[in-house]
């Protein structure tokens, strides 16, 4: 990685490039309106026919997901052989799959959630934006932080 330009550029992904990478992925962040501040939760998915699927359970992040705001998603990567990185960003509305059809569809991607627990719930977003782009790490030497210098909290 320090052969790599100080400046690399920073390459925006087309449409197709943004789901191959989210379809090379499972695990990525789900951004929320909860009331009157926002969240954001870490959730398995999978993608099915231009959209994201995650399952949930019953609590806040179903309520917001389905809320009156929209949701982002968020997921991204690093080759570390090349340290070439990727994020792309999705934005639109949650929806429930309630059609029996939507339902047994939904099952046959496979979607198993990692926590344990009742998530009989699936979540489908339909992106009305869809972004990603592709950079370069910066050589280590030039953000890395050791733990040891690094601030700590106080203890409790």
């Amino acid at each position: 990685m320090t052969n790599k330009p100080a400046n690399a550029p920073v390459e925006e992904l087309d449409a197709h490039e943004c789901w191959a990478f989210l379809r090379g992925v499972s695990v990525g962040r789900l951004a929320v309106w909860v009331t009157d501040h926002p969240d954001i939760f870490p959730i398995n998915y999978a993608v099915d026919h231009g959209t994201l699927v995650f399952r949930t359970g019953l609590g806040t992040k179903l309520e917001a997901a389905l809320g009156e705001t929209p949701v982002a998603f968020e997921a991204d990567g690093v080759d570390p052989g090349s340290g070439v990185a990727w994020s792309v960003v999705a934005k639109g509305n949650a929806v429930r799959v309630d059609s029996i059809d939507e339902v047994v569809d939904s099952f046959s991607i496979m979607l198993f959630p990692w926590q344990s627990g009742h998530k009989d719930t699936f979540i489908r977003i339909a992106p009305t934006s869809l972004t990603g782009r592709r950079f370069t790490v910066a050589d280590p030497a030039e953000w890395w932080t050791a733990h040891a210098t690094a601030p700590h909290a106080a203890p409790e």
